[in-house]
Parts: structure tokens; sequence; C-alpha cells
């Protein structure tokens, strides 16, 4: 008997519904083409809502200076110089209109005393930047994006999980998916489709990332012929919750720290300043009580090394922890509440302008934060790889399949800096929306193959004809055993013989995959989602490897305990990963795009 499969068609299908997935929507739907958005949860939980301190934008509102050339000489900075320049020229430049257009649709932001968007401090940004909503930024980012796309005349699919993109005659054509609920196939017919499904968090134990990053948009494009690129550049966020264990990996915002949070050790002692970069020191007070101001706009106040790259500080923090000198349960300490010998009201201070870190602490761990020290530690928290594209439409070379968000590269380079995520949602997320629909309307739409769905159904239904076989593995257990690996051997620092024993390890954990079986129906199933999102996971997790395996050198987000230097070597190419034609990955140098004049003169201004 044939499964019943329900056919549904649009335009554009944009794959995630998080800042990136519904501003691509809302701009595709606002050039008149049909938009169906696609979210794994329910519309309004994407991971977004967990970003916290703010989005980068040059608006220039608490320190004039700040323009986007800074941003971008900044931004290419951050990410040790492997970032596309087009795409840190782009988003410089378009950030800030994409901000005041969010203001517009109905966002409301943190006010300076004249009433402009206020601004504040974040790690690797000269000037304060960070347009912000206290430290729940991303949540009133996706309210108004939400707010404002109900209007649009999008077609929302809610709970629904695609497993493979469908192409023919080399471009895409659309998606076949299962409805989480029911269990049911769908299969949406689209000549255009953009990916913005986030990161990959899920593939390490310790992670700020919720469940569904689980790495699907970048392993959907690999699968369909796209590159990926970047993938070694897993981002550790040097600031997670350690205590207690069920929360362990929370994020806790950089903007704890941009508000004038420092670390320290188990000796209380303020250990940053034992590791400042010599380019850091002119701009960086001599000790904790000179050149540092927690009131935002004082230009004369020195950027302390608590705000130094998010790489920088989570290998300190490491440091430290590996030493013995950190908190009891493994991390170190975070101290907010250090600021009430600066100001008469601290504690409706940090209540005010950290909210929702208030209350996590307090009902999550029992700690007040105006009084007492947090206990934090590194915590995977974002890929700066994903889908190789065009820096100007987002397109991938697979021609119809476009990506935006975390699930794309090029922004980056080897390390993000904090803020860049949120403003770089809007930016290209508006740009991949806008060319994925103009694609659209200059294509016929294709028509699907039968005989693949049908394969498709076949596949994606296996796990529950092996209920009851000798040697059958549970889904659950084998995702641990792979975030457990991933966690010990490719984590924040890294060394040949253990990535080796990843690659050997991983190759167990394909087998174990193959025997995973299910019991039960496939009515919201979480056995079944997480046999199925193995293989993603599994794929994400060997691009990682490989690509962190052949960079020799530590550079940004990637360091390497046996190369613990930056070599010129690898400074002039990107490592790519594509589908080989015997199914294997297959690793390439990519060159770097080309700086303009203009790029290599504003470089050498901000130097």
């Amino acid at each position: 008997m044939k499964t019943e499969v329900q056919i549904i068609e649009h335009d554009v299908l944009v794959i995630g519904a998080g800042g990136a997935g519904l501003r691509a929507a809302i701009e595709a739907s606002a050039t008149g083409a049909r938009v169906g958005l696609v979210c794994k949860s329910l519309l309004g939980k994407a991971h977004t809502v967990m970003a916290e301190g703010g989005m980068a934008a040059s608006l220039g509102n608490v320190d004039d200076r700040d323009n986007w050339r800074v941003h971008f000489a900044d931004t290419m900075r951050g990410g040790q110089y492997l970032n596309n320049p087009l795409m840190a020229e782009f988003h410089a430049k378009e950030a800030p209109a994409r901000v005041n257009e969010l203001e517009a649709w109905g966002a409301v932001f943190d006010r300076t005393k004249d009433g402009r968007i206020l601004q504040r401090n974040f790690g690797g940004h000269r000037y304060p930047r960070l347009a912000h909503v206290g430290d729940r930024t991303g949540l009133e980012m996706i309210r108004t994006l939400q707010d404002h796309g109900i209007h649009q005349g999008i077609d929302v699919h809610m709970e629904c999980t695609v497993v493979e993109i469908l192409k023919e005659g080399g471009r895409v054509c659309g998606a076949f998916a299962y409805d989480r609920e029911r269990g049911r196939f769908r299969v949406f017919k689209a000549p255009a489709i953009v990916i913005a499904t986030g990161g990959i968090g899920r593939a390490f134990k310790i992670t700020s990332n919720s469940w569904e990053y689980t790495g699907d948009g970048q392993a959907l494009a690999y699968r369909a012929g796209a590159e990926l690129m970047d993938m070694e550049f897993v981002q550790f966020h040097p600031t997670g919750m350690v205590w207690p264990p069920s929360v362990r990996g929370i994020l806790v915002t950089e903007g704890v720290r941009g508000e004038g949070g420092v670390l320290r050790n188990k000796d209380g002692r303020r250990f940053m300043f034992d590791d400042i970069p010599e380019n850091y020191k002119s701009s960086t007070a001599d000790n904790e009580e000179e050149g540092w101001s927690y009131t935002q706009g004082d230009k004369n106040s020195r950027r302390p090394p608590e705000l130094l790259t998010r790489d920088h500080v989570a290998r300190c923090i490491v440091r430290e922890i590996k030493a013995g000198r950190g908190s009891p349960h493994g991390g170190v300490f975070l101290d907010i509440s250090w600021i009430k010998e600066r100001l008469k009201n601290a504690p409706e201070h940090i209540k005010k302008k950290l909210p929702s870190m208030y209350h996590q602490f307090k009902q999550l761990a029992g700690l007040d934060i105006t009084t007492e020290p947090m206990e934090v530690g590194p915590t995977t928290h974002y890929v700066m790889g994903g889908v190789r594209v065009d820096p100007t439409t987002q397109m991938s070379r697979v021609a119809g399949l476009f990506a935006a968000g975390e699930s794309a590269a090029g922004l980056h380079g080897a390390n993000r800096l904090g803020g860049n995520s949120l403003s770089d949602l809007l930016v290209f997320g508006k740009r991949a929306g806008e060319y994925a629909a103009k694609y659209a309307k200059e294509q016929k739409a294709l028509a699907v193959n039968e005989s693949q769905v049908e394969e498709l159904v076949r596949k994606t239904l296996e796990p529950f004809e092996r209920s009851g076989t000798a040697g059958a593995e549970n889904a659950f257990v084998v995702q641990a055993a792979l975030q457990e690996m991933m966690q010990e051997l490719v984590g924040i620092v890294r060394t040949d013989a253990e990535m080796r024993r990843a690659i050997e390890g991983l190759k167990v954990l394909r087998q174990r995959a193959k025997k995973v079986s299910v019991e039960g129906h496939r009515e919201f199933n979480p056995g079944w989602h997480t046999a199925l999102e193995l293989e993603n996971l599994l794929t994400v997790a060997e691009a990682v490897t490989i690509c962190a395996l052949e960079r020799q050198e530590s550079r940004g987000a990637h360091f390497r305990d046996d190369f613990p230097k930056k070599s010129d070597t690898w400074s002039t190419f990107n490592l790519g990963i594509e589908r080989g034609g015997d199914g294997e990955m297959k690793l390439s140098r990519v060159p770097l795009p080309p700086m303009t004049d203009e790029h290599k003169k504003i470089i050498a201004e901000m130097a």
C-alpha cells in the first residue's frame, strides 16, 4: 500500500523560523511570492530568542566615532581575516538600516537619555555598538519579526522537519518533510529554498544551543550538493552556567561583562590580566581599578580584558580550571555584584540591565547575582562555518538553494564577534529572501520525482522495521555517545591524536546509527525524531573534525595544542567540504576572495 504524502506548493520555501528565516520570509513575501515557512518547533520558539546581549550596528548613538568602516575592520580582525570581505562590508553598511527598520516595525530598544537607541560595549568591538533590549534582545527581535510577518500572507508549517532537499535537472524543486505531531509525510514543491536552520551545537555535550540545533540545514545542503566551508571554526562561548548540572551550558550573556562583570578564579584573582595580547594593551586598563567605567558612553574609559574576543576568554578560563584554580563545580566566577562599590543603586541597576540573567540564576541556581558571583564555564555556542554562499545573493552552488544566518559561512571568518549574529540574521536574511523570490519568478516549477519520494518514505520508516531485532541500537544512546566524544576529542583544545581517534569513532557511530530501532508509532515519537536527526549530527561532526584535523595552526576559535600559533601558510584560504562521488567527504582549499583597495585602506587605517 502506497504511503500517503501531502503535496504543498510555494514559490519560496524557508526552512527555519528564527531571525534569518523570518526576515527572509518577510522579504520574499513583500515581492508577491507565495512563501512557506517551515519550523521544527512552534513559531516564536526559535533559538534566536536565546541571543541576549544585542545586535551590532554602527549607529553611533553612544560614541559618534563609530561608523561602518570601524565595524568592518573589527569584524575582519575578529575573524582573523578569513572572512569574505564583501559580506563583511554589506553587513557593516546595512546593519544600521536593518536595526532602524526593526524599530519601525515595533521593537522597543533601551534608550539613551535623549531618546535614541542605547548601545553597549561587547567583546571585540571598538566602540559601544550593540543595540539591545536589556538582556532579552533576541526575544524582542523574534516578537517583532513574527508580529510583522503574520500579516504578510506567509504560510507557516509548525512542528515540521525537513528530511531531504529534492532536486531535478541539477536544481532545487522542493523538500521532503514530516510533521512531528502525527508523523505524516509532506512534499513542499518550490523552485527556491532558503535554509535558515541555525547551528550544530547539539553535536557536543555541553552547549548553549536548544534541542533543534542538530545541524539539519548544513547536512541537507551538503547532501543536495552544496559546499560547506569553515566548519573547523566552532565558537565556545566563555560563559555558560555550570551549576546545577541540569542547566549546564545555558548561556550567560556577554552583556554581563559588557555591563562591568569581571572574571575571577577561586582565589578571587582577576586572571584575565595575565594574558593580554600586545595589540590590545593600549586600549585596556592596567589593573582592575583603572580606566574601566560601567557607565555607557564614557569615551575616556578603556575596555577591560573580559571583553577580549570569545576564543581568547574561553581559553583563559580553561587554563585556570586545568591549573586547579577553578570554582567548586568546574568553572570560574563571573562577578557583577562588585559594582556596588561604584554605584549606590547597584542591585536595581543590575536587575534593570540584566533582568533575564537575574531571574535565570535566581530560579535555576538559587543565586542572587546582585550580591554573589556566578559560576560559569565555556559552552559550545556557535559555528562560523556553514553553507558556502554567494556574498550578494546568498545562493549556494546548487541552483535555487540559498542559506542565511548561522547556516551560512563567510561573514565571520575564524571567529564571530558577539552581537554580529543578530545583525547578520537581519542583513543576510533580507538578502536571501529578496534574491530567492527573484530567482523563483525567473524559473518554471519542476515536477517532483515520485520514485525519489517513495524511496525517502521507505528510508525514513526503516527504524520501525528494526524494532525487536538482535543488536538494535537506541537513538538516544548513540546521540549521547557522539556528543561525549566530540566534547572530549574535538572541543576547545584540539590535538592530532585526539581528532584521529574521533574520526575512527565516527565510523563506529555511523555503523551503530544504521542499527537504530524505534518502538511505537509515528505520532509524536521522540525516539524516531532523534533517529532521523542522527545522520545530520554525524555529517556535521565529521565535517568539523576533518577540517580541524587539516588546519595545522591555531586561529580564531580553532585552537591546536600541537600547533599553538597562527601560521601564514594557512592565512590565504578557507577549507571547503563537499560530497564526493563515492559518498565520502572531499576536502578542498578555497582561495580567499580578494579585498578591494578600499577594504585594504580601511584595515590599514584602523590598525
